[in-house]
């Protein structure tokens, strides 16, 4: 393992992050607040950090790295990342503690949108700005951002691809991988400044389209308003952001199909239908449950039922209405959706369709082979063999992912922490959903966490949103040796 190497790498990325600080220091400025001289600290500090890191070790060169070296640069820049960008939120005393502003900023980077702060619309709106602009940085990757435009990195590009877009089955959309980072983040821009436009045909102001843009693209959830979207009570606002929500939730690759010329992508494939039609069931059957029980009119039912369904499904957590207040039917049905997640390739967290999906089908396979043990039957998708490698490494995560969420679960019990909040914190943060259930619903937030427990819960959105594999490798004692 070359450190030196690394350290030189994740040093640049914190210049990056430190330039970066920028926009939300023009923000400041422009509305006057108090925000401005926190965000200049900060943009001073990160950026003198990581030139000192790059200068101390400029001499560190290679002309290709492993993939246990990509997995070291993005684990520890993500952490390096995330302590970072804590600083606005420390100097700027919008929080009581370091941890506080460290929670906040690796659920912002890691789209996971679980919040501390009390008084969401008493933060300088600087502040804001850069709590929203973070998730839209994490939500396609910053590392892929610095694989897409700093040359330096096309070294190891495929390598830092893998571990910070960890997938069953990577999209190579170019034979460069920074150009295939280039074109994701080109995507990724276009439907974001389509939200934009539409957010501002509403009525709602730039600032708050802007920030409500930078959170639903990463599925990340962060609102400037203390009731998240509930707050503007618009049917309008409510299907601009599921459709984007959805088409968030949809492997960006077909996105950048269908601008190709290519509608009939999304179609074609099976994990995209396969969501859809759940996502179409799940309101279905959540609607008709807090129809009349909650909401005397269909139409509501269908407007807060469909609007639940698609944040939770696709990780956002953006909130119009407390769902802890609904039947116990619909609840189980939005906590399944914290752990199936959207697609892969998408900006959402969770398990990802497409491993549930080909679960699905080995769990059919072993009981087809019961009836016909001399049969021989090969899992498919898209009218393809999976291979068995990709079968275990599907059955290894999903058991993986289960076994940590008993374990941080029953940890955060273990801290005082009552059995419902245990289970849904653990969930909404392991899924980067953000929201969970008991103190930290969609009605309260992750402020009462014991100290410990936020340690516990920062690191379940790191393993959320790298997947496991890249955070949980390092803690593997063969990893480290030769």
């Amino acid at each position: 393992m070359r450190w030196r190497y690394i350290i030189n790498i994740v040093g640049m990325l914190t210049i990056f992050l430190g330039l970066t600080m920028i926009l939300p220091l023009i923000v400041g400025l422009y509305y006057n607040d108090q925000s401005v001289i926190p965000i200049l600290k900060s943009i001073g500090i990160t950026i003198c950090s990581g030139f000192l890191l790059h200068i101390s070790f400029r001499k560190a060169k290679a002309e290709f790295i492993s993939q246990r070296e990509g997995i070291a640069i993005v684990a520890v820049g993500w952490t390096v990342v995330g302590l970072f960008g804590a600083l606005p939120f420390y100097l700027g005393g919008e929080v009581s503690s370091f941890v506080d502003a460290f929670f906040e900023s690796v659920s912002g980077f890691t789209t996971t949108g679980a919040s501390i702060l009390t008084n969401i619309e008493a933060v300088s709106k600087g502040l804001l700005f850069w709590r929203s602009f973070i998730q839209w940085l994490g939500g396609m990757g910053i590392i892929l951002l610095s694989v897409a435009i700093l040359p330096f990195l096309g070294v190891g590009g495929m390598q830092l691809y893998k571990a910070e877009m960890p997938s069953p089955v990577p999209d190579k959309l170019k034979p460069r991988i920074r150009d295939t980072a280039m074109i994701l983040w080109k995507v990724y821009a276009i439907i974001s400044l389509a939200e934009l436009i539409l957010l501002l045909i509403g009525g709602m102001s730039f600032y708050e389209a802007l920030c409500h843009t930078f959170t639903t693209m990463p599925t990340g959830g962060f609102s400037t308003k203390n009731a998240s979207i509930a707050h503007y009570n618009s049917l309008y606002f409510d299907i601009v952001i599921i459709f984007f929500m959805l088409l968030a939730g949809i492997n960006f690759s077909l996105h950048y199909q269908m601008l190709r010329g290519k509608p009939l992508a999304f179609w074609r494939n099976s994990e995209c239908r396969f969501f859809l039609g759940f996502v179409f069931l799940l309101i279905i059957v959540v609607s008709f449950n807090v129809y009349g029980s909650i909401y005397e009119k269909i139409g509501q039912a269908l407007r807060f039922g469909a609007f639940q369904v698609v944040s939770i499904l696709t990780t956002t957590g953006y909130t119009t209405a407390d769902y802890e207040k609904w039947p116990a039917m619909s609840q189980l049905i939005l906590l399944f959706c914290m752990f199936m997640g959207a697609s892969a390739g998408s900006t959402g967290g969770g398990m990802k369709c497409i491993r549930v999906m080909l679960c699905f089908k080995y769990c059919y396979k072993e009981l087809f082979s019961l009836i016909h043990p001399h049969a021989v039957k090969q899992i498919k998708i898209g009218g393809k063999p999976v291979s068995d490698d990709i079968m275990r490494s599907i059955l290894g995560f999903l058991a993986l992912y289960m076994s940590l969420f008993a374990f941080c679960a029953i940890l955060l019990a273990g801290m005082g922490v009552d059995f419902i909040t245990s289970f849904g914190a653990v969930a909404a943060t392991i899924g980067n959903i953000g929201p969970g259930f008991g103190i930290v619903g969609p009605a309260d937030n992750y402020t009462q966490i014991p100290f410990i427990g936020k340690w516990l819960l920062i690191w379940c959105m790191l393993l959320g949103r790298l997947e496991i594999y890249t955070v949980i490798i390092l803690l593997v004692p063969e990893f480290w040796r030769k």
